[in-house]
């Protein structure tokens, strides 16, 4: 990989698992040295530090309930104390909850928003305190924010829908100060949690073009160019990296 992230320090929140462990490590492999969030899983956080570290990149594993705003600010502060500075920001924490709308609680509600609306939105206020020109926020949302084709999406849908008005409007806030901030909605990936062998995956196969499912490598890869000096002139934008789902 190229160096072009050299010097900079990136927050992946999530970063354990799944998309967020691809970002993470294709950042630091792009140069970066790398902080990640985890709620609960020590030895998953571990791993990815490991394998940062094996880049040649610093890494540290930060434990955060991002349905608790004060460990979200925890965690950027934090990230500084620690690496020293932070350049990238990458809000990929989210909880997902579905169900029939009347059968969802006002606790599954109160869950979905604080995850899912709320840290993303207090991560970017905690983050561009420290950031400087040439900063980025990136946000991960879902492709069901455009395409919902399953009944049970409502909440989920509804809070990712919500990014896209917060990278709108903090891209046009943060512009004067050369921060970028822009959306990137992943369509079907295939993690554990959605696996591309899965009971439904070949009728959610059939909704996208290409007919298959992402790799979390596919989505890194669109996190690191918004990172990278190539994606200095894009924000407010959002990337589909959904195999044409929602085309």
């Amino acid at each position: 990989m190229n160096n072009e992230l050299d010097g900079k320090v990136a927050l992946v929140t999530g970063g354990g698992r799944g998309i967020g462990a691809a970002v993470a490590l294709r950042l630091a492999q792009g140069g970066a040295d790398v902080a990640l969030t985890f709620e609960r899983n020590q030895q998953r956080a571990d791993d990815m530090v490991d394998q940062i570290k094996a880049a040649g990149r610093r890494a540290i594993a930060v434990q955060s309930d991002s349905a608790d705003p004060g460990a979200v600010v925890a965690a950027v502060d934090r990230v500084v104390g620690e690496l020293g500075r932070l350049d990238i920001l990458v809000n990929n924490a989210g909880t997902f909850l579905l169900g029939p709308v009347e059968q969802l609680s006002l606790g599954d509600f109160e869950q979905t928003v604080a995850v899912n609306v709320r840290a993303p939105f207090i991560a970017s206020q905690a983050a561009v305190r420290h950031m400087s020109a040439g900063g980025r926020i990136i946000n991960i949302g879902s492709n069901v924010a455009e395409r919902a084709v399953f009944p049970g999406f409502s909440l989920y849908a509804m809070s990712k829908t919500a990014l896209i008005g917060l990278t709108k409007a903090l891209g046009r806030e943060l512009g004067d100060r050369q921060i970028t901030v822009n959306l990137v909605n992943p369509g079907p990936t295939d993690t554990e949690l959605n696996p591309a062998d899965g009971p439904n995956s070949d009728t959610i196969n059939g909704f996208t073009a290409l007919g298959h499912y992402a790799a979390p490598a596919d989505v890194a890869a669109s996190v690191a160019f918004l990172a990278s000096p190539d994606g200095r002139y894009i924000t407010g934008a959002t990337i589909n990296v959904d195999g044409g789902f929602t085309i």
